[in-house]
């Protein structure tokens, strides 16, 4: 049985479940029962301290005993009085470092607990046990399997910012990069396995070449079909040996690449996370603003935008327009549902205090101060992101972005806009140019290309990009052998490459389109993703469960929906964002994080999709999403989480430029 399984009624998330590894599997599990009080210094390296400040505070590692946390590559004081827990990397240098640190007869510290991110090889265990020394000093000795990164309750990631360019490059194949990739991104998918005590149903895109005898096979076309064999090898390991891992299949996994989805990294997304990462200069959750306090003065202030703020954990999946009307209902009737904003109303209005009213505001007061900084700032994003949108004007472009892609627009809008629209940036015209050339094989080939550089005034440093998507599965230039093609049949006459979905989204503009990934998970949940283009590496279990059985049986069936491109128009909603709806009047009292775990019931098992070369917020979102409609928790990995800048400037490093690094990515 996997961890946070529904059925018991104990369900847990999966950064819930990381979160709890960390802290009670690993750092509790050191307090034995004469230590209670004792404090032990926590040593990591660079990866570990990662995983660990994704998921834990320091709050949280300090209620755990931990009263310092160090570098164990740096030089570091003795404290012989103290117990050290070691969390770290199976290398070397780190288990050189660790024997050099307790042994001796001035050892650095009286015992030390040592925690492995993911397996540890023998040769490196016998090192340890060669040095007799520090033998009676291990308390213990574990392999913990966790070096993934919890950047979501519902999303991970390998933290691989140059897969992209090690996979898909221009001279990758055959490279030792390449092959390290792999199997960095395959160790540290497997542990997520390990963690959950979870062993998946493998499913991964197929190669192309195996659909169509015509298309010659390219390392390229490979990279999902290489991952999942190197994965596979952890996972047949780990059946034998981590305790209690499952022998049978216990939830789905699905590996996809960037092949399957060009458009998504690139296209504005019109969601409130996905317009704060694109537009506002934040660095990963960090959102740097300016404030004015009482005397006048202006001062810098650093925020997380993450999960525990209420209201951006409310509003991060919703429209822009639909977010934008819930923070003014919240806002206007704030004051009426706090007695500290009551009294203070009171008060303005020249009425007098009573000794009751001030002890009540008092009370109220750090609630108070609190819920109304929280509120003001995400007042002030909404209105930079509103300011943004004016200045260059998204609303149009995202108007043609998606008509571009639901086929209601081609290249004579595309044209019409760039060349009306002079003062438009170079980096939306980019990304009008790299949809329009996802959408449409061969336009931008040779001298049309040369055509349309010169008419959206681009660099060809930027038209390299326009370029490097054929690195990605798309067909810019006209095809040669080697090549393959986004789609899985002809639709040359079609250049729509997504289907309408009358869903709630559709009540506000700009709503239209949806990840790919989106329609993927919804035929593996239904059982009807294509056998053929989405390969199985399990064997079929020979006495399949009910829905095990439905599943298989449900995977033969070959999918059409999501293949067909379809054109049909919808009525377009009315030009104005602000369709009211009812909202709560309160602060966080309708907020999704009051109902998150109560409202969704987690019914079935966990769908597991991982995206090698770097996902994006609108495909977390999705995420979010599905698992309240399939009633599974739907989670998603990736190499790393790109926004449109990072994922552009990546584009850009698979053909070699000398003027362009990894410093350009702003992570």
């Amino acid at each position: 049985m996997s961890n946070g399984d529904s059925s018991h009624g104990d369900f847990r998330s999966f950064r819930q479940l990381t979160r709890d590894r960390l802290l009670q599997e690993m750092l509790r599990s050191t307090k034995g029962s004469n230590s209670k009080s004792s404090w032990k210094v926590l040593i990591m390296d660079k990866v570990t301290t990662k995983v660990m400040s994704y998921s834990c505070k320091m709050a949280d590692i300090t209620e755990e005993g931990i009263s310092l946390v160090e570098d164990v590559s740096r030089r570091r004081q003795p404290l012989p009085a103290m117990e050290a827990v070691y969390f770290i990397q199976p290398l070397k240098e780190n288990v050189r470092m660790f024997i050099s640190d307790m042994s001796g007869k001035s050892p650095l510290y009286k015992k030390a607990y040592v925690f492995f991110s993911s397996p540890v090889s023998r040769d490196l265990v016998n090192l340890i046990k060669r040095d007799t020394s520090i033998l009676s000093r291990i308390g213990a000795l574990r392999e913990m399997n966790l070096e993934y990164f919890a950047i979501d309750s519902q999303g991970f990631s390998t933290d691989q910012e140059r897969a992209m360019e090690q996979l898909f490059g221009e001279h990758t194949q055959n490279t030792r990069e390449y092959e390290n990739c792999i199997n960095t991104m395959a160790c540290r998918l497997a542990t997520v396995f390990a963690s959950l005590k979870e062993f998946p149903l493998v499913r991964f895109r197929a190669a192309r070449s195996a659909l169509d005898a015509t298309t010659a096979t390219t390392f390229r076309d490979l990279i999902p079909t290489k991952f999942a064999a190197a994965l596979w090898n952890f996972l047949i390991k780990y059946k034998s040996t981590v305790p209690n891992y499952p022998q049978e299949e216990t939830c789905d996994l699905l590996i996809v690449d960037r092949s399957i989805d060009q458009i998504a990294p690139v296209i504005h997304e019109w969601t409130y996370d996905a317009m704060c990462h694109d537009l506002l200069n934040m660095e990963g959750n960090k959102y740097v603003y300016e404030i004015t306090t009482q005397t006048g003065k202006k001062e810098r202030k650093e925020v997380l935008l993450d999960e525990h703020d209420p209201v951006w954990f409310e509003l991060r999946d919703l429209h822009f327009g639909e977010a934008s009307v819930r923070l003014a209902d919240k806002m206007s009737n704030f004051g009426s549902r706090n007695k500290a904003a009551q009294i203070r109303l009171g008060l303005r209005d020249g009425a007098e205090l009573s000794t009751r009213d001030m002890q009540k505001m008092v009370q109220a007061l750090p609630q108070y101060s609190d819920q109304l900084d929280k509120l003001s700032l995400h007042v002030d994003i909404a209105a930079k992101l509103n300011q943004i949108i004016k200045q260059q004007q998204l609303n149009e472009i995202g108007h043609l972005e998606q008509d571009l892609v639901f086929g209601d627009a081609g290249t004579k809008e595309l044209i019409n806009m760039l060349k009306t629209k002079e003062d438009m940036s170079p980096e939306n015209k980019l990304r009008l140019l790299m949809i329009y050339a996802a959408i449409n094989p061969d336009k931008l080939d040779g001298a049309k290309g040369l055509q349309w550089m010169q008419l959206a005034r681009l660099s060809s440093d930027d038209m390299n990009a326009v370029k490097n998507i054929e690195h990605i599965g798309a067909q810019v230039s006209k095809k040669q052998s080697g090549g393959f093609s986004l789609k899985f049949g002809t639709h040359k006459k079609k250049h729509a490459v997504r289907k309408e979905r009358n869903e709630e989204e559709g009540n506000w503009q700009l709503s239209r389109f949806y990840p790919m990934i989106e329609e993927l998970i919804e035929s593996l949940g239904k059982g009807e993703l294509s056998s053929e283009e989405y390969p199985c590496m399990n064997d079929p279990p020979s006495t399949p469960s009910p829905s095990q059985s439905s599943r298989m049986n449900g995977a033969s069936v070959r999918s059409t929906t999501s293949q067909q491109a379809h054109s049909v128009r919808t009525s377009k909603p009315a030009s104005t964002w602000a369709r009211r709806r009812q909202s709560d009047d309160g602060y966080s009292s309708d907020s999704a994080l009051r109902h998150a775990t109560s409202d969704t019931k987690i019914l079935g098992k966990r769908i597991f999709v991982f995206m090698i070369g770097g996902a994006t917020r609108s495909e977390l979102r999705v995420a979010h999403k599905l698992t309240e409609k399939l009633k599974r928790e739907v989670v998603l990995g990736s190499s790393s989480l790109d926004d449109p800048h990072q994922f552009i400037t990546k584009l850009k490093l698979l053909t070699a430029y000398e003027n362009l690094s990894l410093d350009d990515l702003d992570i």
